[in-house]
């Protein structure tokens, strides 16, 4: 099958940029052949080459990235790796108790496979952290979002802490936040950093990373074939660990929703700027309501800066332009200066795009989709801890190494089938905007 589309991500990651330039990328400019090839180097294709390593220690892994390591979503996220039930359709984030339950189970499972990961190639705090997180309510609604969900998390058995309005402050430097749902199992990463010293330890443990190699091409002639613009991999079993790309290899042909959320990094704070701020050096705020803003304020390599993260527009063609990226940036400035009107003169620096994955019924597009060909796709929404998980499951699905987990995983129904593409694209969208408004304060 020829690959239908291959990846654009707009605008330029700040989480990227604040890193040192890495090595020059090792393109695959050869025919080879392997015992395992995985395609995408994002959360799911790291986390699956690591766990196919450890499964099958003498054989030979590949894994094909078609840009470079750090670059696509997986660097473009906002670093919450979340442990607990966060359904960003609903109006506090969670479900039934039962399988919010299950769900955090599964999380928990992938957040831990990540410090494994994290502590084997020594990656350090910056790159991930437990410290938790805060859902921060704006208006007296994402109050009682906050409290709704406080009260789920009691049945669940969970721990959480209410902030008031002044323990918000002294944490963020601003009065904008009127309370505050704190969760500790919530981990901080800087995604950029992270999946690159993931990449950058399983290239030294012999797993062969290529990357600016996409595949443009993957037939099956009693192995697989996939063909790149400079070489070929053939391999007996192959793991799409693409994301919404999926699409683009020919399966869950209108069963996934392609969804672009944006953000912003400020330039780095001068010293008189933090000490203005006050608060924290270090936190992250989702909002109370699933659609509104999402702010994180990270020090470390590049300074001390602030990322604003809101929108979401569905994009059929996983493609969006400059124009876009400009004119979201305007309702991220406007969250910034609500929040923070202390720091009037400070410029935003980084404006990026990502793409997510959604289905309709928020489950994962996982299994066998032909025969030696496995799919860990589609996170809705959840990419740092749910597409590793499901990189470490589809590897063991692959390899025949079945578990309780994998299995629990596994039951969930496939994608919902969607409306006509127009009507789900309209509906979509509109949803979307919908949600966005009733969020007010919250956005």
């Amino acid at each position: 099958m020829k690959v239908t589309r291959l990846p654009r991500d707009p605008g330029k990651s700040g989480w990227n940029a604040l890193l040192p330039a890495p090595a020059p990328a090792q393109r695959l400019e050869e025919a080879i052949s392997a015992d395992w090839l995985v395609i995408g180097a994002g959360f799911a294709g790291l986390a699956a080459a690591r766990r196919l390593k450890q499964l099958h220690p003498g054989d030979r892994i590949v894994v094909l990235e078609a840009t470079r390591i750090g670059t696509g979503p997986a660097g473009r996220n906002s670093g919450f790796m979340i442990d607990l039930p966060h359904d960003l359709a609903s109006e506090d984030y969670g479900g039934a108790l039962e399988r919010d339950a299950a769900q955090t189970r599964a999380n928990r499972a992938g957040i831990g496979f990540a410090a494994d990961m994290a502590a084997e190639y020594a990656l350090g705090d910056e790159a991930f952290a437990t410290t938790g997180k805060v859902n921060g309510a704006a208006s007296p609604s994402g109050h009682q979002h906050n409290l709704d969900y406080a009260q789920h998390l009691t049945a669940m058995g969970e721990a959480h802490e209410m902030l008031d309005a002044a323990q918000m402050q002294e944490m963020t430097g601003t009065s904008y936040y009127c309370s505050g749902l704190f969760t500790p199992g919530t981990v901080m990463i800087h995604p950029a950093m992270f999946v690159r010293g993931v990449g950058s330890g399983l290239n030294a443990q012999g797993v062969q990373i290529f990357e600016n190699s996409p595949v443009i091409q993957l037939t099956r002639r009693g192995t697989w074939l996939a063909r790149t613009p400079g070489g070929s991999v053939s391999a007996p079993r192959v793991i799409l660990a693409v994301n919404g790309h999926v699409n683009s290899f020919g399966h869950f042909k209108q069963q996934l929703l392609h969804v672009f959320t944006y953000a912003s990094m400020t330039r780095a704070l001068t010293a008189a700027e933090s000490a203005a701020l006050g608060g924290d050096p270090r936190w992250g705020i989702t909002p109370a309501h699933p659609m509104g803003t999402t702010v994180r304020r990270i020090s470390g390599i590049g300074g001390d800066r602030i990322i604003i993260r809101n929108r979401f527009t569905m994009d059929p063609s996983m493609e969006v332009s400059d124009r876009r990226i400009a004119r979201v940036g305007r309702d991220h400035d406007q969250a910034f200066a609500a929040r923070f009107s202390m720091l009037g003169d400070v410029a935003m620096q980084y404006r990026w795009g990502g793409r997510l994955c959604l289905s309709w019924n928020n489950v994962p597009a996982l299994g066998e989709v032909d025969e030696g060909l496995f799919s860990a796709c589609c996170q809705n929404g959840l990419g740092t801890a749910k597409g590793t998980l499901h990189g470490m499951l589809t590897a063991e699905l692959a390899s025949g190494h079945h578990t309780p987990l994998l299995d629990e995983v596994m039951a969930q129904p496939a994608p919902r089938r969607l409306p006509p593409a127009p009507l789900a694209y309209v509906g979509a969208n509109a949803t979307m905007l919908w949600g966005e408004r009733k969020a007010g304060r919250e956005f």
